[in-house]
């Protein structure tokens, strides 16, 4: 069946937050929206009609976690990474940034260190600095802005990791929270590297929480690997939080999940879920996590392949229209790191120039930690005309600036 991502559909009067919020983080409302990391695609059909066939029904009760939940994560698990999960190690969680937040009151306490690598999506920092634990900032390694614009010959520069300061900025922390792959860089940590991250943070005993929220919006030939499916020592230390949200657009449904191989430390999380009852879910996300795992292969394909001609036309228009900006290619995710070094303008000369002159609404660089500043990011998870206008909005206020 050919899907249809070139449809442009209304999203006024639905409550999304990538519509309404920008009179009041922009002060106009003539932007094109292009922050929040949800698509402007339709949903995949199949979960619609997942929630109209339950809707049939006249009674929306309560709803337990059914063998058909279990069984389709486990299904996708295997077909699409190779990991065998057992169903004893799932349970739901209310969202992948809800997620963490229990982990940080089921393992920490008030003034504990948090591990991040910066620059990353900003809840990262916000969770823990306001539940009270202390975010210690491991910087990756920023590639130069001569390599974002294509000027060096090196081919596809992404964010790397200072292992020397990994190592020291992991000392005395209890969590890490790993993005992988990496939000706002697209970028999908190597085998190797997920290992060596693994013995690192055992060896301090530091326990990993991987978000993997964005696995299944992995390009070829780029590979998402499940942290917790390395190693054995990669396995006994971690907890894996996962969701088809960003995949199959559906976000609204909190519809995530935890995966945790070691029986100590899922005891410990599920003990905390249970005490609030944060674990029960609800009908919706149960019944759509089947549907999108069970019917979704087909329309992920071509949802990725539309999306990586999205992010082809950025950095082809880029590179022939606005040379002092370069990108970051994201190996995964529908999320472009715009580099505006070049340009050359302080962090709110940078955003006015986006708002007001090119008339886009995006996200700072800034907001993902110090690394990020001279950086913007950019949603291509829209049909190609409205990335078209939008390319064609920054290229007049780039002509107009800098031209």
């Amino acid at each position: 069946m050919k899907y249809n991502f070139d449809e442009i559909i209304d999203r006024n009067d639905t409550g999304a937050i990538k519509i309404d919020f920008v009179p009041d983080l922009w002060g106009r409302n003539d932007l094109i929206p292009l922050w929040v990391a949800d698509m402007d695609f339709a949903t995949a059909p199949f979960v619609v009609e997942a929630i109209k066939k339950r809707c049939e029904h006249p009674v929306l009760g309560y709803t337990h976690k059914c063998d058909s939940w279990f069984d389709a994560i486990v299904r996708w698990q295997q077909m699409r990474y190779g990991w065998s999960v057992e169903r004893d190690w799932l349970n739901f969680v209310p969202g992948i940034v809800p997620g963490l937040g229990h982990c940080l009151q089921a393992f920490t306490k008030p003034g504990d260190k948090i591990l991040i690598q910066t620059p990353v999506y900003h809840p990262y920092i916000l969770v823990p600095q306001n539940s009270g634990r202390e975010v210690v900032m491991s910087d990756l390694i920023v590639p130069s802005n001569e390599a974002l614009r294509g000027l060096d010959g090196a081919g596809e520069a992404n964010f790397d990791i200072d292992w020397a300061r990994f190592e020291r900025d992991v000392e005395g922390c209890k969590l890490f929270f790993l993005c992988h792959p990496h939000n706002p860089g697209g970028r999908v940590w190597t085998r190797d590297e997920l290992c060596r991250m693994a013995d690192i943070c055992f060896r301090h005993h530091v326990i990993v929480v991987s978000d993997e929220i964005h696995a299944d919006l992995t390009f070829a030939p780029h590979r998402h690997i499940p942290f917790s499916s390395v190693s054995d020592v990669a396995a006994m230390n971690s907890i894996t939080l996962a969701s088809p949200s960003k995949a199959f657009n559906m976000p609204g449904l909190t519809s995530s999940y935890s995966i945790i191989p070691n029986p100590d430390i899922a005891a410990t999380f599920n003990r905390w879920l249970d005490s609030g009852e944060f674990n029960l879910g609800h009908l919706f996300a149960y019944e759509t996590v089947v549907a999108a795992y069970t019917n979704g292969t087909e329309w992920l394909d071509q949802c990725l392949a539309y999306i990586e001609g999205n992010i082809d036309f950025v950095l082809q228009t880029l590179r022939a229209d606005m040379p002092l900006i370069g990108m970051i290619r994201p190996q995964a995710s529908y999320l472009v790191f715009l580099d505006c070094r070049g340009l050359r303008l302080p962090v709110e000369e940078l955003n006015r120039f986006f708002a007001d002159e090119a008339r886009l609404a995006l996200n700072d660089g800034a907001m993902f930690g110090k690394p990020g500043e001279g950086f913007m990011r950019l949603n291509v998870a829209s049909p190609r005309s409205v990335i078209r206008r939008a390319m064609q909005q920054l290229k007049e206020a780039y002509d107009k600036r800098f031209g």
